[in-house]
């Protein structure tokens, strides 16, 4: 076995949890205005974009992870024509919600201007061209500061944003002033999904979180999980809307609304695993009905620090 520390990458889960992968290059490793950013290519996983010390995406298992948060809200919509993304600057959420062509209009908005760069250039086959599609508009800037600026509704928001870290980018998008603030740019039928942490049973503390702080502002709030092996675990995820009919697909309804939008490249989501990923386990419903944590402003939510 190789032991030299300097061949493996270092992704620390919590304060005792640490999980190692080994890798053959470094592709780009600095700094950027937000954040430490590394691109390496993992043994296991091949190439993964490193933000802060922690895997954001893998080339081998990211479908996985941007399957699962955006095309349940996708699907769960009856027509949805504009999306707005929080985050994601490698562009893979992007090109998931592209997939569905009756979408008009994409707003990506990711603070990281470099991030977005740095992933056009070393791992395209993330985002697959999303980028030049004539629907996309890209912002660099603050996506709560943009959303305030602007009055323009959408149909589905997707929050697709690294962990609440002390001083990082994010800590401002998980709370629940920012959640009215997304409510109130939803249109009728819209629906929000959030990336929502960790839903291994040491590492709750985030999703159930969200959960408490999305029930502040929307009536009906659904969580569910799916396990990412690059991550280290299952991970959570919340859509909330405030029709509660929204989420009430059967199986069935799930692989015909898939069928008749001609989506064809999917390697997680159908009905079976859309049932899956919502029979939550027990431990994390009871964690859910227990834990009564409120995100706000004055009080956020850090995971840890930076």
């Amino acid at each position: 076995m190789d032991t030299d520390p300097a061949r493996w990458l270092q992704d620390k889960i919590n304060e005792n949890f640490l999980q190692l992968h080994r890798f053959d290059e470094v592709v780009y490793s600095g700094r950027t205005k937000y954040q430490a950013v590394q691109i390496v290519r993992s043994r296991n996983f091949g190439l993964c974009l490193v933000l802060d010390g922690k895997i954001q995406s893998s080339e081998r298992d990211e479908f996985i992870y941007h399957e699962a948060l955006v095309q349940p809200a996708m699907i769960a919509h009856p027509r949805p024509e504009s999306v707005f993304i929080a985050g994601g600057g490698e562009g893979a959420s992007l090109r998931e919600a592209l997939f569905h062509r009756s979408v008009r209009r994409a707003v990506l908005v990711e603070i990281d201007d470099e991030v977005t760069a740095l992933s056009r250039q070393h791992l395209p086959g993330l985002s697959r061209g999303a980028f030049e599609d004539g629907r996309v508009e890209l912002h660099h800037v603050d996506a709560r500061g943009f959303l305030e600026e602007s009055g323009d509704k959408y149909d589905i928001i997707i929050i697709d944003l690294p962990d609440p870290i002390e001083k990082g980018p994010a800590y401002r998008l998980f709370t629940r002033e920012f959640y009215r603030l997304v409510k109130d740019r939803l249109t009728e039928k819209g629906i929000i999904a959030v990336q929502s942490g960790s839903a291994s049973p040491t590492e709750l503390f985030n999703l159930t979180a969200v959960h408490n702080t999305l029930k502040q502002v929307f009536p009906v709030v659904i969580p569910y999980a799916v396990y990412v092996p690059c991550f280290g675990g299952p991970w959570g995820f919340c859509l909330a809307s405030d029709n509660p009919g929204t989420f009430l697909l059967t199986r069935h309804e799930v692989d015909e609304r898939i069928t008749g939008r001609s989506i064809h490249h999917l390697k997680l989501y159908d009905g079976l695993s859309h049932q899956g990923m919502f029979s939550l386990p027990r431990y994390i419903r009871e964690a859910l009905a227990s834990q009564q944590r409120i995100i706000t402003d004055e009080k956020p939510l850090y995971l840890y620090t930076s």
